[in-house]
């Protein structure tokens, strides 16, 4: 390899937007408040330098804050960590994207974002209500506001400064194209469910040839077992190597040319996903070569989030 084997200090370069995105990332989508503080404070100690936050988790000030205290703590600017939030589906409507956007700011605590990403190109009834139901409990859609028009509302974040860069996460490459070729500020990274049994290869090829960072969530899986973590070609190579299943996969993902998510919970757990090297060629070709296809996350065909168990037949 050209580059450093130790994916550590990995950083992709947002060729549509402002700075550098670190490989490694920590996702935040944690219920439980404390932990939301103890997780992302344990992940800073551990080097995650990259935090992928959202309205949606309704956590923002929980981050915030242990941020805020972290990066005292330890001597860090804020200029040398990447944060990411997302507007949530209920603000499609041009008109509600840029007071979204600062909600979340003032939640955060913080002047700027480095990246703001569309949830899901899913557009919801606007207002507060986050889940919209109709009286049978089926989600209510915004029939009203097309994905150009809110994707042009987040060009004007950018316009303004205090967004480094937009983009889309859970979107389909047949989604993506027409917003790519009509967008005045180009999509920087494209966030969706990616690991070897959805390695999402004509979506991450677009993303290399167009300039996008492709920047997977659920890399494991999602932990959901069974899944790639127990997976014996996993398992062989984790044991010939001296790795754990979750460096095995983790490693494979940012080999591949892309970015990644995880969320720890423990210290422990922060230091293992965040302690990742390159594989050697034959086995990165080896979990190339897993046929086991399974999405664990519908909402790119539903709009409607929640990851699913692996189908046994």
């Amino acid at each position: 390899m050209n580059e450093s084997a130790d994916f550590r200090s990995k950083e992709i370069v947002l060729e549509h937007g402002r700075g550098r995105m670190p490989a490694l990332g920590f996702g935040t989508l944690i219920a439980d408040a404390a932990t939301t503080v103890s997780a992302t404070r344990d992940a800073l100690k551990a080097g995650y330098r990259h935090f992928d936050c959202a309205e949606r988790y309704r956590n923002e000030r929980e981050v915030g804050e242990a941020l805020r205290v972290e990066l005292a703590a330890e001597g860090i600017a804020r200029e040398d960590i990447f944060v990411t939030t997302k507007l949530w589906n209920s603000n499609h409507r041009p008109e509600r994207v840029g007071p979204a956007f600062h909600a979340s700011l003032e939640r955060f605590g913080l002047d700027y974002l480095d990246l703001y990403l569309i949830h899901t190109p899913f557009a919801f009834q606007p207002g507060d209500e986050q889940d919209p139901r109709d009286e049978n409990g089926q989600v209510i859609y915004d029939e009203g506001v097309t994905l150009l028009e809110t994707w042009q509302a987040m060009e004007s974040l950018v316009d303004n400064g205090k967004c480094g860069a937009i983009g889309l996460s859970d979107i389909g490459l047949k989604e993506l194209q027409p917003l790519y070729e009509s967008a005045r500020i180009k999509p920087a990274v494209v966030q969706v469910e990616a690991h070897p049994y959805l390695p999402e290869t004509e979506l991450l090829e677009f993303c290399k040839e167009n300039g996008i960072a492709f920047l997977a969530f659920a890399p494991l899986g999602h932990g959901i077992r069974p899944g790639p973590l127990e997976d014996p070609v996993i398992l062989r190579i984790a044991a010939q190597l001296g790795r754990t299943p979750a460096q095995v996969l983790l490693a494979w993902a940012i080999q591949r040319g892309g970015a990644l998510l995880t969320t720890p919970k423990t210290a422990a757990r922060s230091r293992e996903n965040f302690d990742i090297s390159a594989l050697p060629a034959e086995a990165f070709d080896e979990i190339n070569r897993i046929e086991t296809r399974q999405r664990y996350n519908e909402v790119v065909k539903t709009g409607s989030p929640g990851f699913i168990p692996r189908r046994t037949q």
